[in-house]
């Protein structure tokens, strides 16, 4: 890996920069936005009694910033594109820092749920820049996999380790330090950012947003969690439950229209969808995602409301989860050119759903030595081998033009899978609770485990997305531009993992 790394797409960077600053800030960057995707986890009991939210309420604290986060990262990732990848990382970080300080302020539920939409929506703009960054920055191959083996494993372990900092900080502090403690990290980190980070963009005829697209994509999103929470309260067939799904339906169709018939340019061109490996990645981690964030959520309360854990004892009891999570992402990027995606995807899966299921027998007198330990120690070696190796398969061979499109679309699948998989999950274990006899905390404990029973169902769909749909790994050369002057040597050679590759980089 050299020394000093430049943008290389567009326009000429600002700075030359050492290659660790980059890939520490872009790191530092992304491990903000999935941990605060976390970190109120363990708060949520806090949280509740301080603000008084009801039970099916609470939800909306995590899912807030979730749809935020997953309806405006397409345009958060095109706004890279056109405006600058620096530039959106330092907008993005601005506006999660502010929202952050709001949140902590917040004395009212409509207030902290605003900052925590508004915390979205920074990071919207910040994820895909961190993620882009690294790709038009790190050439493909063995550099690329190992900053992408980083970055993964960072991003990964940011949704485990939130748990065990909420737990540190709501138990020493308070709840409000979870927010609190983005303020001087986002700070120290933009001054970093205006000094070390490279500028590129993508030149391009027009500067044109597809605002409207954005806005019907969040609908999609927000009418068909609002229906599936609802369903607490009301039946699937109830009309306030069907007029809610149509409503959703109806955006879908919007959102179609206007990106293959309208929009000049369009939040989320089709024509990504060609990438075999890119579509199979993404459903992958879709399904991923949304069977890890339920789970992680109920092993929470799962600790707090039935074992009694104190949010700091939950936090620690997170701790072997994020660090096999860390390990297994940093094994996955040195294994990921050599074996190739599906091999590792399909060893995760396995790992995590080996964990999941272990979970599914939880009682009331659990105990975490006998039956938290192993299966947190599964389902962090699964993370670990899984999300490297579907981030690999999802940029891989990906034009630059297409950057910022291919990095919002993996952010966006993650956290629609998150927000979607949550409302699932949390609607399934409140309707097996509610039907359940015995002790609230034998109820409570049928409710978590039926979740978990159906985050064991999406896992499964998840291997046999790996399996069936993202293709193994074909060993090619990238070849350039006809025309170009090029050395070729073991680094011009990399792994491809699209088998609907163009032509040109058919050859070996």
């Amino acid at each position: 890996m050299s020394t000093t790394l430049q943008g290389r797409t567009g326009t000429a960077p600002r700075t030359s920069a050492p290659a660790w600053a980059v890939l520490a800030l872009v790191c530092l960057g992304q491990f903000m936005v999935v941990l605060d995707i976390s970190i109120v986890n363990v708060a949520l009991p806090s949280i509740q009694s301080e603000l008084h939210f009801s039970a099916s309420g609470l939800q909306w604290i995590l899912n807030a910033y979730t749809l935020t986060f997953a309806g405006f990262l397409l345009l958060g990732g095109r706004a890279g594109d056109l405006f600058g990848r620096r530039r959106m990382f330092l907008a993005g970080l601005a506006m999660f820092t502010v929202a952050s300080f709001v949140g902590g302020l917040a004395q009212s539920q409509g207030t902290l749920i605003a900052a925590r939409a508004l915390q979205g929506l920074g990071a919207a703009v910040l994820a895909p820049a961190t993620l882009t960054i690294l790709t038009t920055t790190f050439t493909e191959g063995t550099a690329r996999a190992r900053a992408l083996g980083v970055w993964s494993a960072v991003a990964a372990a940011g949704a485990s380790a939130g748990v065990l900092l909420g737990g540190i900080l709501t138990e020493l502090i308070s709840w409000r330090w979870i927010l609190f403690v983005n303020v001087p990290v986002g700070v120290l980190t933009l001054l970093a950012a205006r000094s070390f980070l490279p500028e590129s963009r993508t030149e391009s005829e027009h500067r044109h947003l597809d605002v409207l697209g954005a806005l019907t994509v969040t609908g999609v999103l927000v009418a068909i969690v609002y229906a599936i929470v609802r369903t607490q309260t009301y039946a699937w067939t109830s009309a306030r439950t069907l007029v809610s799904l149509a409503a959703g339906v109806a955006l879908l169709g919007a959102f179609v229209w206007l990106q293959t018939k309208h929009s000049r340019a369009p939040l989320m061109p089709l024509r990504i969808f060609r990438s075999r490996a890119l579509d199979g990645a993404n459903a992958y981690l879709m399904l991923l995602f949304a069977a890890m964030f339920g789970t992680w959520y109920f092993e929470t309360l799962f600790m707090q409301h039935v074992l009694g854990y104190t949010p700091l004892d939950a936090g620690l009891a997170f701790l072997p989860q994020t660090i096999l999570i860390a390990v297994g992402s940093q094994v996955a990027a040195r294994l990921v050119t050599r074996l190739g995606p599906r091999r590792l995807l399909l060893a995760g899966t396995v790992f995590a759903i080996a964990g999941v299921a272990w979970l599914t027998r939880i009682t009331p007198d659990s105990t975490f030595a006998a039956d938290l330990l192993g299966p947190f120690l599964l389902i962090g070696i699964g993370m670990g081998l899984s999300v490297t190796p579907a981030t690999v398969a999802a940029t891989s061979g990906v034009a630059p033009e297409d950057a910022g499109l291919a990095s919002g679309l993996l952010n966006t699948s993650r956290f629609i899978g998150a927000s979607v998989g949550l409302a699932v999950l949390a609607t399934v274990a409140a309707a097996r609770t509610s039907a359940a006899t015995g002790s609230a905390a034998a109820r409570l404990t049928q409710g978590y485990a039926r979740a978990l029973d159906v985050a064991v169902v999406l896992l499964a769909a998840g291997g046999a997305v790996a399996a069936l749909v993202v293709p193994a790994t074909r060993r090619r050369a990238l070849v350039p531009a006809p025309g170009t002057p090029v050395e070729r040597d073991e680094a011009d050679v990399v792994a491809i993992f699209d088998e609907d590759a163009a032509p040109e980089l058919q050859s070996a």
